[in-house]
């Protein structure tokens, strides 16, 4: 969604790199720059001003003028600046003092309030609680037939006494869901309110006689982020009719602009406190306004990427598997390969976790053309070996390499193109566990499109072999400091060998030999 501004702010920057001193011009340019691309993002207009504005007054001020990089002081600007429209801190849901805590969930329709409550309930039932979706759209065909099928996909429980399709009372179903709740036992409530297709009166009193029964300690207001400028209308009027405490954006994965993530903030006063990026239950999470601020500005997400990692991978499996691939390169068979690779997979699409490390916006057109079944298909290839030639895959000749290609599906070339991507695979991964790296990606570096062919890789990998220390003593010094720090982090089970504790995860580089290995 905020491709187009993302690359617009990156080439707006680039202009500026490589400048010892900003005049006013430059701060002037870059300042029309960065009101361009906000405007054809779809941002609304008082939002832009209020920025610009903003990175102008500091921008002119000493805190460029006497800083060692005026440039990178300009991008740190806009960044912080983006993060205070985007809501400032990450805001936390409200647990009431005695359960069961209760959420409304209000918008238009079509917005996804449905889809979303079993987002928010499955993701909650993660946290530890016991969540119950309450149906209280009794207007929409099929609205709680929906709800019901929603709930069992997401494995929690749901209220529903009335079949809804225009029958029943929803401010009562509201009302009667909070004693069933105590007596099940749930300690969060979600209620799914009806839509309209616009603002109107019915609408508005209908919500608010669902507030006024329920008292719900968290009003969330869910709007369509690819609806544009009119999100922002929506949400001023949905917070002067019924009032709400905190935003939820749904179909952020989508191809819109993004201005209206940018400006409902700002506008309304009230936090975003949710995103939903995809269509599965598992694409929804807490909004990070410093983490959005940093994919828009191409410097990654890593904290979400580290979390996710350590939410897929166990600690006792990343300390075996690191303890192995120290040994060296042979220690790592396909076995441990597909085992891996999978890991990797159940961490979402490989396509948005590569999005997430940091600089990999220019390799965006290889990352969009990705294709995620080829995972599947190497997979497929793996398990079509025996025992023996996943444990030495040195003993595959051509006989073999027939039989595996039959038995998956796939070309002789896709077999002895895989073999060999793992060869290589393997020593980098057992290279980088020495030296510090991310042991828990073999997968990825095989993957197509991603550049470079097997041989071109293994001379690559060969040169980076003869790299000499520094000859200026301070840097030597500094480079065994950062070398020991990464062996720490590998013998400390970290599942990716990802940055943790103090780093700064905007500073992050991949390991040269990652780099490379991916072209």
């Amino acid at each position: 969604m905020f491709d187009t501004l993302s690359d617009r702010l990156a080439s707006t920057f680039k202009n500026l790199r490589g400048k010892g001193r900003l005049s006013e011009a430059d701060i002037d340019a870059t300042a029309r720059e960065i009101r361009i691309a906000l405007l054809e993002a779809d941002v609304a207009l008082p939002v832009v001003r209020a920025f610009i504005k903003q990175v102008k007054e500091r921008a002119t001020g000493s805190e460029v003028s006497q800083a060692l990089n005026p440039a990178q002081q300009v991008i740190k600007i806009v960044n912080e600046e983006l993060i205070g429209i985007l809501g400032g801190e990450t805001r936390r849901l409200r647990l009431a003092k005695t359960a069961p805590t209760v959420i409304m969930l209000a918008g238009l329709q079509g917005a996804g309030k449905t889809t979303l409550a079993g987002k928010l309930g499955r993701w909650l039932k993660g946290q530890g609680h016991a969540p119950m979706l309450v149906a209280c759209d009794l207007q929409r065909p099929n609205a709680v037939n929906q709800l019901s099928v929603v709930a069992e996909r997401a494995g929690v429980a749901i209220f529903a006494p009335e079949p809804g399709n225009g029958v029943g009372d929803p401010v009562q179903v509201a009302k009667d869901s909070i004693e069933y709740a105590r007596g099940k036992q749930h300690d969060i409530v979600i209620v799914d309110t009806a839509g309209r297709l616009g603002i109107d009166q019915e609408l508005m009193q209908q919500a608010a006689d669902i507030r006024d029964a329920v008292s719900p300690d968290e009003v969330l207001f869910v709007v369509d982020a690819m609806i544009g400028q009119d999100a922002v209308n929506t949400a001023e009027a949905f917070r002067d009719g019924v009032g709400f405490d905190g935003v939820v954006l749904s179909k952020l994965d989508g191809d819109a602009r993004g201005g209206a993530a940018l400006s409902i903030a700002h506008v309304t006063g009230k936090q975003i406190m949710f995103a939903s990026n995809g269509e599965k239950l598992d694409d929804f999470d807490a909004f990070h306004p410093d983490r959005m601020a940093s994919r828009i500005l191409g410097m990654g997400d890593m904290l979400s990427l580290i979390e996710k990692a350590e939410q897929t991978f166990s600690q006792a499996e990343a300390e075996k598997m690191a303890a192995k691939l120290a040994k060296g390169p042979k220690e790592f068979t396909l076995d441990d390969f597909l085992a891996q690779m999978e890991q990797v997979r159940k961490m979402g699409s490989i396509s948005k976790l590569l999005g997430m490390l940091p600089g990999m916006g220019q390799m965006k057109d290889q990352i969009n053309n990705l294709d995620e079944r080829e995972v599947d298909r190497t997979a497929a290839i793996i398990k079509s070996m025996t025992p023996a030639e996943r444990q030495e895959p040195t003993i595959i000749n051509g006989s073999r390499r027939a039989r595996i290609a039959k038995g998956s599906g796939v070309d002789v070339s896709a077999v002895k193109g895989l073999v060999e991507r793992f060869f290589d695979a393997r020593k980098m991964m057992s290279k980088m566990a020495q030296g510090g790296g991310m042991p828990g990606m073999p997968g990825m570096p095989g993957m197509p499109g991603m550049g470079g062919g097997g041989a071109r890789k293994k001379k690559q990998v060969k040169q980076a072999k003869g790299k000499r220390k520094s000859g200026n003593p301070m840097k030597r010094k500094a480079e065994e400091e950062a070398a020991a720090a990464r062996r720490e982090a590998a013998q400390a089970g970290n599942p990716l060998g990802l940055p943790q504790g103090g780093q700064d995860p905007q500073n992050f580089e991949l390991p040269e030999e990652f780099k490379k290995f991916m072209g």
